[in-house]
Formats: structure tokens, sequence, C-alpha cells
């Protein structure tokens, strides 16, 4: 990760009136030993399952190709090459926008047949210096591609979407070609202006949701928008368990304080300990908010106290089953997880002293040793949603 900043992706989806599978299909992926972030969206032809097969198929091999390092106008070849023929309109068909995102270095995008993603550099329109490559093969003659290369600077922001945003609204009335690529950009330019640190994903979700009022909530196609957003990193302390040596108390204690950012302590006796050497006192709440789970406590300097092992077992059960559709409670473990999601860089400190407690055969499987299910949730955290992890033992 580079020290300047964080990079957020993420992309709002949204099918077609009707349909229960998007034809949309986005697709990222952190390639952590090369320091790269690749994300690809593509729109295949129609909607429902077929328009979902064309994607995968689409958004699957440019992904992996992009990995490999092959030449993108090569990639291009390739999936047009390998895409199924359309027995009506006689075309292979499947458009694509390729995000190479080197971390802390260059970013290459590819397109076919995508509105033209734009790059905002503060609060106004850059031109990155687009290249028109058209192909000269026999089968792909003519058709064009795009293809840009710049170096991101702290605040920039890459919006991409499929044609059913810029063509929503489309036919007699307000928009009789559609929202439009032009007018599209000037609301996503209104919407950053007047919320300067509005996250990716909640961009991505406005710009989706003003599609769908176009089309009175019905959308007449696929509707998907992607942002990539380079940031500020916010960051989030996690600790959980006692150190082994009670000797390191003091130390734990100190690097709680000294974190910037939120910090949650899992676990009674973690919270016991930080209390003692801060010489704080921990409040208890008596709001059952999560029937399986202990209530919440709270303490001057952090901003969560809740239940250990059990907390952090139902965090990770959360985080593997999350889509667009989790909606978040109140509970201890939601709460965890909500502010997980609102973090981008997650340090987890874990105390290495056994408790005696979860030793007990009789207790639930679930209960692993607080080690295992740590690194099970960075796991989740490093592939699943892109975030920055690091854990470390005391």
């Amino acid at each position: 990760m580079s020290n300047e900043f964080h990079i957020e992706v993420n992309c709002y989806q949204r099918n077609h009136v009707g349909e229960r599978i998007c034809g949309d299909v986005f697709l990222h992926r952190k390639v952590k030993e090369e320091n790269r972030i690749i994300a690809v969206l593509s729109d295949g032809m129609g909607h429902g399952v077929k328009a979902n097969m064309l994607a995968t198929l689409t958004s699957t091999m440019a992904l992996n190709f992009t990995i490999e390092h092959q030449d993108m106008v090569k990639i291009a070849e390739i999936i047009m090459n390998t895409l199924p023929v359309c027995s009506e309109r006689k075309t292979s068909y499947a458009t694509f926008t390729i995000l190479d995102i080197e971390i802390g270095g260059r970013v290459n995008i590819l397109e076919y047949d995508n509105p033209q993603a734009f790059i905002i550099r503060e609060n106004t329109l850059m031109d990155p210096e687009w290249e028109y490559v058209v192909l000269d093969s026999e089968k792909n003659q003519g058709k064009e591609l795009h293809r840009c290369s710049f170096i991101p600077e702290k605040g920039d922001r890459i919006v991409f979407c499929s044609d059913g945003i810029t063509q929503s609204g489309l036919g007699p009335g307000r928009f009789p070609e559609g929202w439009g690529r032009d007018a599209m950009m000037d609301f996503v330019l209104n919407e950053i202006t007047s919320h300067p640190e509005l996250s990716a994903a909640d961009l991505g979700e406005r710009v989706v949701k003003k599609a769908l009022q176009h089309d009175n909530f019905e959308p007449k196609d696929d509707t998907s928008c992607g942002v990539v957003y380079f940031r500020e990193p916010r960051k989030l302390l996690i600790c959980t368990g006692p150190p082994y040596d009670e000797n390191k108390d003091a130390e734990y204690a100190d690097r709680v304080r000294l974190f910037e950012g939120k910090k949650v302590l899992s676990g009674a006796t973690t919270g016991d300990i930080i209390a003692r050497e801060w010489e704080q006192k921990i409040e208890d709440s008596y709001d059952f908010d999560d029937p399986d789970l202990p209530p919440i406590s709270a303490m001057e300097g952090v901003d969560l106290i809740t239940e250990g092992i059990l907390t952090l077992t139902k965090v990770s059960n959360i985080l593997k089953d999350y889509n667009i559709q989790t909606a978040l409670d109140k509970g201890p473990a939601d709460r965890i997880v909500k502010m997980i999601l609102e973090s981008d860089a997650i340090d987890f400190i874990v105390g290495t002293r056994i408790n005696i407690a979860h030793q007990d055969p009789s207790l639930p499987v679930e209960l692993e040793i607080r080690r295992t299910v740590v690194k099970r949730i960075a796991a989740l955290l490093e592939d699943k949603f892109l975030k920055e992890v690091r854990i470390s033992f005391i």
C-alpha cells in the first residue's frame, strides 16, 4: 500500500426490471505480491442469464489476462474472438472496462463500447489523453478501443459505468436520447463538490439511484456504476485478548493510546487491561441488541468495547456472507462490521495468552482460538473487500 493514499474500489448495481440476475458483471482483485489492483466491468448483450454468462466470461478473461501482463490490445482481441456469436445479431458481444492500477504508480484503462470513463481531479474533469485504437484483424476489423494511462494524485476519482446509466430515461419525455454521459458527469461533479469526502461506494450508489429515478425505478437495462477513489486512509484498530506476558500490559495500552484512528476492544479481559493501565472506568450497557451476544461497553478513548471470541466469530460470518443487500443491525458484531467497512486500513493486535474458558470441550465448536478467527477475518478483508490489513501478536 502506498504511503500516500488508499485506493477505494466499489461498484453499485441494479438488475433489469423483473430479472433476478444482473447482466452486468463487476470483478476486482488485489494482486498482493505485485502491489496491483485489477477491476473489470462488463455488460453482456441483453439481460438476465444469457447476458450474465457473456459478461462473466468477458470479465473473467479480462481480469486473468490483465493479471498476467498481457498486451491490452491483445486482451481485447482474445476476448472478442472467444465470445459466442449471437444467433439474432450475428455478432459476439459484451462490453468491458478494464482498470489496471499499480498501487503507488500508474493507472491503465482499456475500454470497449462502455460509456467512456472519466477522471476527476480537484472537482474538475481531467483529460488523461485518451488514445483511440482501431482493430484491423479480419474478425474484428473496425472495432474501436479507448485506452489511457496516468499517474493518480490524492483526491482523484475514476468513474465508469454500463450504458444502463447513460441510457436511463430513454424515450419520449425528459430524455429522448437517454440521460447521457455529459449529464451524468455534471451530476457526479455536483455531488462531490457538495460532499468532498463522499466515498466510492456512496458515489456509485447515488449515480445508480439517480438513473433509476429516470425509469421510475423500473430499470430497462442492467445498471452499474463503478468508482475508484484515491484518498487518505481511514484507520481502525481492533484489539483482542491479553498479552502472553502480563509485563506487556503497559506496552499494549500505549499502542492503543497512540493509534491514530478508531479503536475497538474485543474481549472483557482486553477492556479491563486497557482501563486499568489508563486509569479509566468501563461503563457497561444492558441493551441486548443481539440476543446471541453480550451487550457492548464504553470507555473514554475507545470507540467500542465488546465480548471477544463469540463476537469476532459472528463478525467473520457476517463478512463471509456480506453483499449489497446485507442490512446491518445494532448488535456488537454488526457495529464492528460497519466500522470495518467504513475503514481502509485495519490493524489487529492479538493477545496470545490462553483463555482457560475456551478450552472447555463442552463449549460449542465455533469457539475457535482467537488467532484463527482473526486470520479468517483478515483474509476476507483482503480478498473480498480489498482492505489493507496488518496483524501483530503480543
